[in-house]
């Protein structure tokens, strides 16, 4: 008797995880990742991820966060309509010189999962970075406007 009332249990659950909206059902995203390169150090500097709603059904952003706080997402306000495109803004601080990786989640409402993304690139001292301007050639990268 415990065997069917556990197997019973376990598939009434099992429909309810396959009946949920999956968040890559729902939105598509210009990229998941996004690389910086090489910045100077005290700059920061910003992007912004696009967010297309892929549904028949209007979305929202109900929370929008990073894994530390030199990384700061702006929570995107207005439902994004069915075909509409959202930017998220995402901003890191470049105090720290050094290599880095960050994490940046998105939770939509009505969806468990969130939607990871993810910024890196290699903050350089104000000397080192006018070094490597000067020998690479680069340029200095301008914040993306939306």
């Amino acid at each position: 008797m415990k065997k069917i009332f556990f197997l019973a249990t376990a598939f009434v659950f099992s429909l309810g995880a396959f009946a949920q909206t999956k968040v890559d059902e729902t939105v598509k995203m210009n990229t998941e990742k996004h690389d910086f390169g090489k910045i100077k150090q005290g700059v920061p500097i910003t992007y912004y991820f696009e967010i297309k709603n892929i549904s028949d059904k209007p979305i929202v952003v109900e929370n929008s966060w990073a894994s530390c706080g030199c990384t700061t997402p702006e929570k995107i306000v207005d439902p994004i309509m069915p075909g509409g495109v959202a930017k998220l803004k995402v901003e890191y601080n470049a105090a720290a010189v050094a290599p880095f990786t960050k994490d940046v989640y998105i939770k939509f409402a009505g969806i468990e999962q969130t939607k990871t993304l993810q910024i890196t690139g290699e903050v350089l001292s104000a000397e080192a970075y006018e070094i490597y301007v000067k020998e690479k050639g680069a340029k200095t990268p301008a914040p993306k406007k939306g």
